[in-house]
């Protein structure tokens, strides 16, 4: 859980950050490639789910991942593209975490500690997957409109 919280500040400060300077293709595309490293796990049998647990952690992390694309969205400031900082992001944020935070102990009573941790990954790998294309759209939307 301290690990969920350490998470969680530092995303709301990288976000913050992210306000200041222009937005990028390659900025919104690497944080899910860096995070695909991390499905190396699933090689090692403690962390191997059922595909129906992995269609049941991608699917939560989508829909968890709305709530993420309503709050993120850009504007024009001269000929760059910059992420609109939204007071709702962190909030939103929050709420995720606890409420990832509940799942978990409430699944941890059930399925064993390697299958939740794969899980989980999946579920924040859907979750950040889904919401960094919806971002990517929305960029290149307006990228075409400066053009």
């Amino acid at each position: 859980m301290l690990m969920f919280i350490f998470m969680a500040s530092v995303m709301i400060v990288i976000r913050s950050r992210a306000s200041k300077k222009p937005a990028s293709t390659k900025k919104i595309i690497l944080p899910p490639l860096f995070m695909s490293t991390g499905a190396l796990m699933f090689l090692f049998p403690y962390f191997q789910v059922s595909w129906w647990q992995v269609l049941e952690a991608i699917s939560v992390g989508v829909v968890f991942s709305v709530l993420l694309i309503i709050t993120s969205n850009f504007e024009i400031k001269g000929r760059e593209i910059y992420l609109k900082p939204s007071k709702a992001f962190i909030f939103v944020l929050l709420f995720l975490l606890v409420l990832r935070i509940c799942l978990k102990i409430y699944l941890g009573q059930d399925i064993s500690v390697g299958e939740t941790s794969g899980m989980f990954y999946l579920l924040a790998f859907g979750m950040l997957f889904t919401w960094r294309i919806a971002m990517l759209i929305k960029f290149l939307k307006l990228k075409q409109t400066i053009a």
